[in-house]
């Protein structure tokens, strides 16, 4: 008896899975959009994948993790969307409602860059 045979054999793992990990850490750091969007459709495609396998594959928390990170890559970049509109909206919305009424006050200086 060697010792090759007294090892366990480890099913190889889903280079889908690996793939959706990797970007699903891109898309919170470097690449936020793409990455994110990337880590979705192979996280799926990777369980799909292994789910057909009958066991052949491994990885399916590597992809799990790889959607899970690409969905809040992309809630973090709505929220920063958001919280954008809104720094960029509400003083644009003063200046006009200023504007209107005749006061321009403090807003006179955002006045000047829309003009």
């Amino acid at each position: 008896m060697s010792y090759s045979d007294d090892v366990p054999q480890s099913s190889p793992t889903s280079s889908l899975a690996i793939v959706s990990l990797i970007a699903g850490i891109l898309g919170l750091t470097m690449f936020p959009l793409v990455g994110s969007i990337v880590a979705l459709i192979t996280g799926s495609m990777a369980k799909k994948e292994i789910d057909r396998s009958g066991g052949a594959l491994e990885g399916y928390g590597l992809a799990k993790a790889g959607i899970i990170m690409g969905w809040i890559g992309i809630a973090l970049m709505f929220l920063g969307l958001c919280i954008a509109g809104f720094a960029i909206g509400i003083p644009i919305c003063l200046a006009a409602l200023g504007a209107a009424s005749g006061e321009f006050g403090l807003l006179t200086p955002v006045l000047g860059l829309l003009v």
